[in-house]
């Protein structure tokens, strides 16, 4: 593991759940906090990157911010290792393209660490669509607000890639992405706060096959968290907070209601982790759930919706 923030310790929290997988190693740039999680989670610690990704591990996860996503995810390609890494996987489509060449250069697998598709209630959903379906698909709405969050935390940052589309958005776009096919056209209006970070954007989207999504994220309004979506025989809720999903209800256009309820374990990340380490069992490349396409999909739509809100990023 590379890095030890929050996401970092709902990593550890799930790898615990996996009879098959453990955390070996662990480097963060302060030592002290590499120490600290040592000791709660396990694993050998290391004071540099370069020690870490020369030891005897199948696999790296990267759990910093995402400034720094693309250069870690190259580095440990490079030293043989696999890569699971958090998302937004990459500043913008370019840098992401790098990774991704990277990666089919040395052969080794790549996936972005987009986590609500992997959820038992999520699977549950899609299973229970094929037989029982809500028809095609035409709109997603879907969304995120979080008002209560410390500011000083590194969603804040300019400098490390923060901000409510990369930070939030990036979520909805999966969703959007995964129900309605790929992006043709967005729409995006956003307001800022003195840091040249957007605090709340919404954005709309048009998609290849016709359909339409209405996104938003932000970190100065208290939203709902759920989903919506329609189809010509009916709609589906997911309810809050839809990107930790638990529960769905599916209302038909013939006035049958189906509720599906599929609680979650151990903070939600072990799923995931679970489908990135049957990859390397299996020597997959790539998820056929968060393929690389998808993960260009997702990263084009939000630097999409940054150039319209005007918000560019150190060296872009």
């Amino acid at each position: 593991m590379i890095g030890c923030g929050r996401i970092a310790q709902r990593f550890a929290e799930g790898i615990k759940a996996l009879p098959d997988a453990a955390l070996a190693a662990v480097y963060s740039r302060r030592a002290e906090n590499v120490a600290a999680f040592v000791a709660e989670h396990g694993g050998a610690p290391f004071d540099n990157v370069e020690a870490l990704l020369a030891s005897d591990v199948d696999a790296v996860y990267i759990a910093t911010l995402p400034d720094s996503h693309a250069a870690y995810c190259i580095a440990a390609f490079r030293a043989g290792k696999h890569v699971l890494c958090e998302k937004p996987a990459a500043v913008n489509l370019k840098q992401l393209d790098e990774v991704l060449a990277v990666a089919k250069e040395t052969g080794l697998l790549f996936m972005e660490g987009m986590k609500p598709p992997f959820y038992p209630l999520y699977q549950k959903l899609k299973k229970h669509l094929l037989t029982d379906p809500i028809g095609k698909i035409g709109y997603v709405r879907a969304g995120s607000s979080v008002a209560d969050i410390d500011p000083r935390h590194p969603n804040f940052s300019y400098d490390l890639i923060g901000g409510s589309l990369m930070q939030i958005g990036i979520y909805e776009a999966f969703l959007a992405i995964d129900w309605v096919g790929k992006t043709e056209a967005v729409q995006a209006m956003g307001r800022f706060n003195g840091t040249q970070l957007d605090m709340f954007s919404v954005f709309q989207t048009m998609h290849q096959d016709g359909g339409y999504a209405q996104l938003y994220a932000g970190f100065d309004a208290h939203g709902k968290g759920d989903a919506l979506i329609c189809g010509t025989l009916g709609n589906v809720t997911i309810h809050k907070n839809w990107w930790n999903p638990a529960k769905s209800t599916i209302h038909y256009l013939d006035g049958r209601v189906v509720e599906l309820d599929e609680p979650f374990t151990a903070g939600g990340l072990n799923y995931e982790i679970a489908h990135f380490c049957e990859l390397i069992k299996t020597g997959q490349k790539e998820s056929s759930i968060i393929s690389h396409e998808i993960s260009r999909q997702m990263i084009a739509m939000i630097d999409e919706a940054r150039r319209q809100v005007g918000l560019i990023y150190p060296g872009e």
